[in-house]
C-alpha cells in the first residue's frame, strides 16, 4: 500500500487529478505505519514535482509552437509572478491549483535542480507531517 500511496502522490503532483491526502488519511486510519506513510507520500509527491520541473525545462524550448499548452502571455505572467515571489515560493508547491504550475515554471526558468528539490521536498514533507499529526489527534 505504501507504493500505491507513493504513486498516488506522484500523480497528484503532476497535472493528473489525484488526491494523495485522501489515501494517506485512509491508510493512517487503517493502522499503517505513520512514518512510512509520510515517507511514501513525500517521496512520490516530490518526484512528481521533479517531473514537472523537467517538463518545464524541456517544453519551454517549444513555446513558439502552436501546440504549446500555454500562451506566451500566460507564460510571461507566470514567470513574472514567480520572479516576484522568488524561489522561496517553491516551499508552497504543495498548494492545490497553483503548486503544479509553479513547479513547471521553475523548470522553465531553469531554477537549479538541487535548490528546487530541497525547497519542494521541505514544503511537501511538512504538509504530510502536519496531516499525519492532525489525523493522530483527531482519529
Amino acid at each position: 500500500m505504501y507504493l500505491s500511496l507513493a504513486l498516488t502522490g506522484f500523480l497528484a503532483a503532476t497535472l493528473f487529478p489525484a488526491s494523495s491526502e485522501v489515501l494517506l488519511l485512509t491508510l493512517f486510519k487503517q493502522g499503517y505505519t505513520p512514518w512510512l506513510l509520510w515517507l511514501a507520500a513525500t517521496a512520490g509527491n516530490t518526484l512528481g514535482s521533479c517531473l514537472n520541473w523537467y517538463l518545464g525545462c524541456q517544453l519551454v524550448k517549444f513555446r513558439d509552437k502552436s501546440w504549446f499548452p500555454v500562451t506566451a502571455e500566460q507564460l510571461s505572467r507566470a514567470q513574472h509572478q514567480f520572479n516576484h515571489y522568488g524561489v522561496w515560493s517553491l516551499l508552497l508547491a504543495w498548494l492545490p491549483v497553483v503548486g503544479d504550475p509553479l513547479t513547471f515554471v521553475a523548470g522553465a526558468l531553469k531554477v537549479r535542480f538541487w535548490l528546487f528539490l530541497l525547497l519542494v521536498a521541505v514544503g511537501k514533507s511538512l504538509r504530510y507531517a502536519v496531516l499525519i499529526f492532525l489525523a493522530s489527534r483527531l482519529m
